[in-house]
């Protein structure tokens, strides 16, 4: 079987398999909700009120039928798009929710990864060109305390010192609310703020990403600092790096065509589900930063037991999980010949 017919197979497998795990995710998500402690119509309604209101409250929810025929009926939305509804915003749609919410993740996300790539990329090299200095000490250093430091905790210390202590940064939010927020289609207020051509606008949203971004860029730097060192040191003792040497190559050259080219392949394998996990693990950021994003609104459905919104955000991000995996093997594979399916 030839190179390009193993691969059209192989992602006709995935393609295939994706929708399997996607309802292995969701039936999880739906019986784990299930068997947390708690009564979510106390929940939301408070535990003080009145039994009846509770009752028809879970009636209302679905609660009240059996697991199984919620299942279905989970399901049967699902397979029409329907996420549900929410039962603490007023009636809004989940839909609605995510699509509110989700551009303001996906810009943390996005810049976050920027900071990732450019410190992971510049330490790890560095690093693996400099094998025994103290260069070299400092970034394995970097990558394994970066790695094990918990996110809320690296969001406060920066808090602490950059806000609290020299003021140079906000605390929180996403914008002030004293002035008017970048309007546009894209819901990025980056990407409004330049087809606006606000300048104002785009200064001010830069200003409030700096903080949030550098704590999570901080964190997933390290797993691309660990991954690009790595495959360096394994490149530069190559038998055709050796061969350029002897044809009197410059190391400069060699480290950046050779060695970081090809120690970049694993880096973008793993590149989509770091912004995935970015997607998903910023929500303890997004609360420490109080940003509006959708990682934060699911800490409040998960707070307030609101089941549809809990269940219809978690299932969004499985999908992207799952696709992006999809997407990143079909973009390794073209740009790496050696990879065989």
């Amino acid at each position: 079987m030839s190179r390009s017919k193993a691969l059209q197979y192989y992602i006709l497998i995935r393609l295939l398999l994706a929708p399997l795990m996607l309802w292995t995710m969701v039936t999880l998500v739906f019986l784990l909700l299930r068997a947390t402690p708690g009564d979510p119509a106390d929940a939301i309604l408070g535990a003080r009120a009145p039994e009846s209101d509770k009752e028809a409250l879970r009636k209302q929810m679905g609660l009240t039928d059996p697991l199984w025929l919620q299942y279905i009926n989970y399901l049967w939305g699902l397979l029409h798009l329907n996420l549900g509804t929410s039962l603490t915003s007023r009636g809004q749609q989940v839909s609605q929710i995510i699509a509110q919410y989700f551009p303001a993740t996906v810009e943390l996300a996005v810049f976050s990864m920027a900071i990732a790539l450019v410190v992971g990329v510049v330490l790890g090299t560095l690093s693996a060109s400099r094998p025994g200095t103290v260069i070299d000490v400092g970034g394995r250093l970097f990558g394994i305390i970066a790695y094990s430091l918990p996110l809320f905790w690296v969001g406060m210390v920066l808090q602490l010192i950059f806000s609290v202590q020299l003021g140079w940064f906000p605390l929180g939010t996403r914008f002030p609310p004293s002035l008017p927020a970048p309007q546009g289609f894209t819901g990025l207020y980056t990407v409004d703020s330049i087809l606006s051509g606000n300048l104002s606008q785009l200064l001010t949203t830069l200003y409030y990403l700096a903080l949030p971004s550098l704590t999570l860029g901080i964190i997933f730097s390290s797993i691309c600092e660990r991954i690009v060192r790595v495959n360096i040191k394994q490149t530069l003792r190559a038998d055709y790096v050796e061969a350029a040497r002897a044809r009197g190559i410059p190391e400069r050259r060699i480290l950046i065509s050779h060695a970081l080219k090809n120690a970049l392949i694993p880096v973008i394998t793993v590149l989509g589900l770091i912004f995935a996990s970015l997607l998903g693990g910023a929500i303890l950021t997004e609360v420490t930063f109080s940003w509006p994003g959708l990682a934060n609104r699911l800490y409040d459905a998960i707070s307030s037991r609101d089941y549809p919104t809990v269940q219809g955000i978690l299932v969004f991000l499985a999908a992207i999980v799952v696709f992006a995996s999809i997407i990143i093997d079909i973009v390794n594979a073209s740009i790496d010949p050696r990879i065989r399916y």
